[in-house]
């Protein structure tokens, strides 16, 4: 009588941390998808603005629009990239654009005067710091997912029910390397 019920605790303790398991994997899995999300928001909110940015420079920049098509070109390859792996390099090469950018209309008085070009440049910088905010949580919760996944025993769990690991977002190599700037108008 008693074994029963000793197998019956333990079988009903191996039930309870199975869900346990599971719902603490479901939940880390949506919060990573929350925290992408974020990220989305954040980059849409830098897409809108860039192109107030450029119309609003482009006619004092007139000889210029190689910068504006780099800023334009890098734009629509982050719109367009699809893996989080292509969308962080994508996300780098536009950061580039802008910076350079930005280092140009330094050199433009009247650009530097422009209280729209002034506010653009503010609520670009401010959207950047929200973006890198918005990489270190997700990456944070990235790290609690694919760790959870990775320890014993709840990598049965994971396992069983094929979670699959969550991708870093991260700069590649050349964006590792700090940008060589060429200020020279020629």
């Amino acid at each position: 009588m008693y074994g029963i019920i000793i197998v019956l605790g333990i079988i009903g303790l191996i039930i309870l941390w199975v869900i346990l398991a599971y719902n603490g994997l479901v939940t880390l899995k949506n919060q990573v998808e929350n925290a992408w999300k974020q990220i989305d928001v954040q980059l849409k909110r830098r897409y809108d603005l860039i192109p107030n940015l450029v119309n609003t420079v482009k006619g004092a920049m007139a000889f210029e629009r190689d910068t504006l098509s780099k800023v334009i070109e890098a734009r629509a390859k982050a719109m367009g990239a699809g893996s989080i792996a292509d969308k962080g390099v994508a996300e780098n090469m536009l950061t580039e654009a802008l910076g350079r950018l930005f280092m140009l209309v330094e050199n433009y008085p009247d650009l530097k005067s422009n209280k729209n070009v002034l506010q653009l440049q503010e609520e670009i910088t401010s959207t950047e710091n929200r973006i890198g905010f918005a990489r270190q949580f997700y990456n944070d919760i990235v790290a609690q997912f694919n760790t959870k996944q990775s320890v014993f025993p709840t990598m049965i769990i994971a396992s069983t029910f094929a979670f699959k690991k969550a991708e870093y977002f991260q700069a590649g190599v050349a964006e590792r390397e700090a940008p060589t700037v060429d200020l020279t108008l020629k």
